[in-house]
């Protein structure tokens, strides 16, 4: 009896060992045990090398001196966090969610991406692209029949080449006729579209304006292609399948009360009218839910590769000479080796934002923060100083 338990046991151990899912990355050969704590992992197939523990530490070294002197000093309040291959070189987590009650910022802590939103909303659009659903040069009226501009295409929405005006400029537009005390929705944006048609600022696909109310169109439309709102449609596109656990699309009604709160100089910022918008801005997540993020983009069974190459284009060769550019969802600045390095910052209220997939390195940095500072956008020269390939 005691022998025929033994079997059992030792048969039932060997099942549960031999069937335990293992992290994708270690099946692809990255090498990793499947506890590696400072791995970040997706439940999608990627093929990466195992980083050598020199370059870890070498780059660890480097990167938190550049955190510690140029972005983590008095007053930073966020997330930073740079991995290569998901594997994590460095983290850090500072400051307030909640300056009143003392609530901590920590990994699981969710803050406002700004224009960061920016790139999860054009991902949702070529999600649908890869599955057939919509075609990046059809026409916006194709799915929003009474959109005013004929000639306007979700390429050129996702590139700011359609000449719409600002959202932000409309009560300056409309003078009276602007109800400043309404919470207006992507609808509600559109619908004044449509009714007052205002003239664009320049003709169709003749020049970059980086332009908020282009994504809040994109957004309608993924409502319209999936037939879901907005919050609904990242969730089942992008955010679920990620394990993006700690991001959401933010309701004001629902959430101004629980998020973390926005921070400037003397205090709180206060919400305004525009804060319920979606598409440009208005996600919340975390800095390892990005990377989760930027992992899915090199695997073909999350996105195909030439609809991501559309991503890395340049679609504004004239303003090269500025040494930058933008993509579908994604800026671009010309480094002075001629290399090209793209990235998405973000701003809204005391809320900035950086986010930078380096491809040819295969390295993603991020940084987030709450309070206003343009200590975010330091990370352009760390990853410009320590780690493009070219260097």
């Amino acid at each position: 009896m005691h022998m025929k338990t033994l079997l059992i046991t030792f048969f039932s151990f060997f099942l549960l060992f031999f069937s335990s899912p293992k992290s994708l990355q270690e099946q692809d050969g990255l090498g990793y045990s499947n506890n590696d704590s400072t791995l970040i992992s997706i439940p999608f197939p990627i093929k990466f090398n195992k980083v050598s523990d020199e370059y870890l530490l070498e780059k660890k070294v480097k990167t938190d001196s550049f955190y510690d002197k140029f972005i983590g000093t008095y007053g930073f309040s966020g997330s930073f966090i740079v991995t290569k291959n998901g594997k994590i070189i460095s983290e850090k987590y500072q400051g307030y969610a909640n300056q009143r009650t003392k609530e901590l910022i920590t990994v699981n802590t969710p803050l406002h991406l700004a224009s960061v939103s920016k790139v999860l909303t054009a991902t949702a659009i070529l999600k649908l692209v890869d599955n057939d659903n919509i075609m990046l040069d059809q026409k916006v009226t194709d799915w929003l029949p009474s959109f005013p501009y004929k000639n306007t295409t979700i390429r050129t929405l996702l590139n700011h080449r359609s000449g719409l005006q600002h959202y932000s400029r409309f009560p300056e537009l409309l003078k009276k006729g602007w109800n400043r005390k309404k919470i207006v929705s992507n609808q509600d944006i559109l619908d004044l579209i449509v009714k007052h048609k205002f003239k664009l600022l320049t003709p169709h696909d003749t020049r970059f304006d980086y332009c908020n109310t282009n994504y809040i169109i994109l957004a309608l439309i993924i409502e319209k292609a999936t037939g879901l709102k907005y919050e609904k449609a990242m969730k089942e596109l992008i955010f679920r399948p990620l394990g993006m656990k700690n991001t959401f699309v933010f309701d004001y009604f629902r959430d101004k009360d629980t998020v973390s709160l926005s921070y400037r100089k003397g205090g709180l910022n206060p919400w305004d009218q525009f804060d319920n918008l979606n598409g440009d801005k208005n996600i919340y997540s975390t800095a390892r839910d990005l990377v989760k993020f930027d992992l899915a983009t090199y695997s073909p069974d999350f996105i195909k590769p030439e609809t991501l190459k559309e991503v890395y284009t340049s679609y504004s060769p004239y303003m090269l000479k500025y040494k930058k550019d933008y993509g579908l969802g994604m800026r671009m600045k010309q480094l002075p080796n001629g290399e090209n390095l793209w990235f998405h910052n973000g701003w809204w209220h005391g809320n900035t934002s950086s986010f930078i997939p380096m491809k040819k390195d295969t390295v993603t940095i991020i940084c987030l923060s709450n309070v206003y500072t343009t200590k975010t956008y330091e990370t352009l020269k760390l990853a410009e100083t320590h780690y493009s390939l070219t260097r």
